[in-house]
C-alpha cells in the first residue's frame, strides 16, 4: 500500500522516498550473486520489490512507467534521517498498533517542526496511535486513509486526532483534493470509520443472507454487483482484491474496539473462516472464493469455490425473473426499485442486505460522521457505489420502506422515526437549483 500510495504522488508530481525494513534474509536470486546482508541491494530490497510491483500491477499504479523516478527507495535504518526533509511523512506499515507506535517513535525526532505527519490507517484509533508523543508531534498528526488502489479509488477519509491543528486538518484536505484529485471525507476517530465500518457491516449482511437464501458465490454477485450499482466485482471478486485476511482483521477491529457491536452480526460465514485457516485468501494466495484456470485450449476459465465443499468448479449463472427485469435498465434507482418489488429469491435477498444496512448506516450518525452526505461520499467514492446508503433510501422511497421494516419487526432508529414525524420524506432535496440535505443530528 505504501509504494500505490508513493506511486500516486509520483503521478501528481510530488517527489517521494519510500522507505521500509531491512531483511533478515538472503533470497536464493541473492545468495547466487554473492551478495550479503550487508549490500544496499539487499537493505532496500523490501522497499524496491514495492516500487517494481507498483511498476508491474494492473491496473496501473503509475499513469506512466517513468513516473516511478520520482520514488527513491531506502530503509528505516540507513535512510531514516530523510524523513527530517519530508513537509508530510506517511506512516503505511501493517495494521497493528505497536508496530506503529514502534516506527512513529524512531521518527519523532526526526522530524521538522511543522511536518505534517499521517497514518494510512483502514480503522485503528488515531489518538491511540499518537498517544505520549510530544504536543508539537500531536499538533501535527491525523489520519489519511487511502482507498486501495490509490489512483483509482477516489476516496481518501481524513480523520484528525484530538490535538490536531485545524489549519493542519484543512492545508491536508486542501492538498489531497486540489494536488492529489481525491475526495475528500472527513470521518470520526470510531473504529474503521466510515466506508469500512458500513462496508464491513453490509458484507456480514449479505453472508447472512447468503446463508438464509442457500445461495452459492456466483449468485450472491450476480445481485451485488451492476444490478445494484455496485462494481463488477461485485461481493466476492473485491473480497478477492482485498483478500481474506485482511477483511477478518477489519472485523476484528470492530469487535475489539466497538464493543456494542454485535458478535452475531461481524462474523464470518462458517465455509470462509476454513478458507482462512486453509490459508485461500484471494489475490495473494491465486485462489479464494474465485480462482482461474488455464484449459487445454490456452483460454483461462474462471472457477468458483462451492461453499459446501470448498472445491472449485466452473461458474454458473442463475435465472432470476427480476434481475432480468432490471438489469437493462439504466437508472440505478429504478433497478434497485424494481429489484426490491420483486417477490423471488433475488428480491429477498436484495430487501434482507440492503434493508439492514440503511438502518445500520441511520443509526451511525453522528457516531462516525455527522452528516449523510459524507456516509454517502464515503461509500460511493470507496466502495465504487452509484449511490450511498441514503440515495439509495431516497430512491427506494424513505416512508414506504419504514412501514416494511416495522412489519418484519426491524429496529427503527429514533433519528429515522423523527425524521418522518417532522414531515421530511426524503434526505436529499433541491431548492432554488442548490441540493439540501436532511441534519439527521437535528432529529436525534
Amino acid at each position: 500500500m505504501g509504494a500505490r500510495i508513493a506511486a500516486h504522488l509520483a503521478n501528481c508530481g510530488v517527489p517521494t522516498v519510500l522507505l521500509d525494513r531491512v531483511p533478515t534474509e538472503l533470497t536464493t536470486e541473492e545468495k547466487k550473486k554473492g551478495l550479503d546482508l550487508n549490500a544496499p541491494a539487499v537493505r532496500n530490497r523490501l522497499a524496491r520489490a514495492g516500487l517494481e510491483a507498483a511498476r508491474k500491477n494492473k491496473p496501473a499504479p503509475f499513469f506512466l512507467d517513468e513516473f516511478a523516478d520520482r520514488v527513491t527507495v531506502g530503509n528505516f535504518d540507513d535512510h531514516l534521517f530523510r524523513v527530517a526533509e519530508a513537509d508530510w511523512i506517511i506512516e503505511a506499515v501493517a495494521e497493528d498498533l505497536e508496530i506503529k507506535r514502534d516506527l512513529l517513535a524512531r521518527v519523532a525526532p526526526l522530524r521538522k517542526p511543522g511536518a505534517v505527519i499521517s497514518t494510512n490507517t483502514s480503522g485503528l484509533s488515531i489518538a491511540a496511535i499518537a498517544a505520549g508523543f510530544p504536543d508539537e508531534f500531536r499538533r501535527h498528526w491525523l489520519g489519511t486513509h487511502f482507498f486501495n488502489p490509490p489512483r483509482y479509488l477516489h476516496l481518501v477519509e481524513i480523520i484528525p486526532g484530538p490535538d490536531t491543528l485545524p489549519e493542519v486538518t484543512e492545508a491536508v484536505a486542501d492538498f489531497a483534493d486540489i494536488r492529489l484529485g481525491k475526495g475528500v471525507v472527513f470521518a470520526k476517530d470510531t473504529p474503521n470509520f466510515i466506508a469500512n465500518r458500513i462496508g464491513a457491516y453490509c458484507v456480514c449482511q449479505v453472508f447472512r443472507a447468503m446463508e438464509d437464501e442457500g445461495f452459492g458465490v456466483d449468485e450472491v454477485d450476480q445481485l451485488t454487483g451492476p444490478a445494484l450499482g455496485w462494481p463488477k466485482s461485485a461481493t466476492f471478486g473485491t473480497l478477492d482484491l482485498v483478500e481474506l485476511d485482511v477483511f477478518a482483521s477489519v472485523i476484528r477491529n470492530l469487535l475489539v474496539n466497538a464493543p456494542d457491536e454485535s458478535r452475531d452480526v461481524f462474523r464470518l460465514p462458517a465455509f470462509a473462516e476454513k478458507m482462512l485457516a486453509r490459508g485461500v485468501l484471494g489475490a495473494k494466495t491465486a485462489s479464494g472464493f474465485y480462482k482461474r484456470r488455464k484449459q487445454p485450449s490456452g483460454e483461462t476459465e474462471v472457477l468458483t469455490i462451492d461453499p459446501q465443499t470448498l472445491e472449485y468448479r466452473p461458474r454458473e449463472r442463475r435465472q432470476f425473473a427480476s434481475l432480468d427485469l432490471a438489469q437493462n435498465i439504466e437508472d440505478a434507482s429504478q433497478r434497485v426499485r424494481t429489484l426490491l418489488q420483486s417477490d423471488d429469491a433475488a428480491g429477498r435477498f436484495v430487501w434482507k442486505v440492503l434493508s439492514r444496512t440503511l438502518l445500520y448506516a441511520a443509526s451511525r450518525i453522528p457516531e462516525i460522521a455527522d452528516r449523510v452526505v459524507d456516509v454517502d461520499r464515503a461509500m460511493k467514492w470507496g466502495f465504487g457505489w452509484e449511490l450511498g446508503p441514503f440515495e439509495l433510501w431516497d430512491a427506494i422511497g424513505l416512508a414506504d420502506s419504514v412501514q416494511r421494516m416495522e412489519q418484519e419487526g426491524q429496529t427503527i432508529p429514533e433519528a429515522i422515526r423523527r425524521m418522518l414525524a417532522s414531515g421530511a420524506q426524503r434526505f436529499y432535496s433541491r431548492t432554488n437549483g442548490a441540493t439540501q440535505y436532511f441534519d439527521l443530528r437535528e432529529s436525534s
